[in-house]
């Protein structure tokens, strides 16, 4: 029998906008498939549809949230984590004082 090689994952890349935007718009000419496009630049096929859909969504063709809406609500729930935090440590703040004048 023979063994099988596990292929190295490919190591994490990052695409300007307008990378994607130039992608994305090769794939809405309809002249190529989505797949097509990913192997011609080597991408995988499920981030190029992935950057299609969000592309959609921004231009209002399809519901869901817009890029500027998901930055947006990522900031919110970082802001209110840390809020969060800050409330936990003055109850313990509290607790302990609380503690010492007794």
């Amino acid at each position: 029998m023979e063994t099988m090689e596990r292929k190295k994952p490919r190591p994490r890349r990052s695409f300007t906008p307008e990378f994607k935007a130039e992608i994305v718009e090769r794939c809405k000419r309809g002249d190529r498939s989505i797949g097509q496009v990913a192997r011609d630049f080597d991408l995988g096929e499920t981030a190029v549809r992935a950057w299609v859909i969000q592309a959609e969504t921004d231009a209002g063709d399809r519901p869901g949230l817009t890029t500027e809406e998901r930055t947006e609500l990522t900031q919110l729930r970082r802001e209110n984590r840390r809020l969060r935090e800050d409330n936990e440590t003055l109850k313990r703040a509290t607790a302990f004082f609380a503690r010492e004048t007794r």
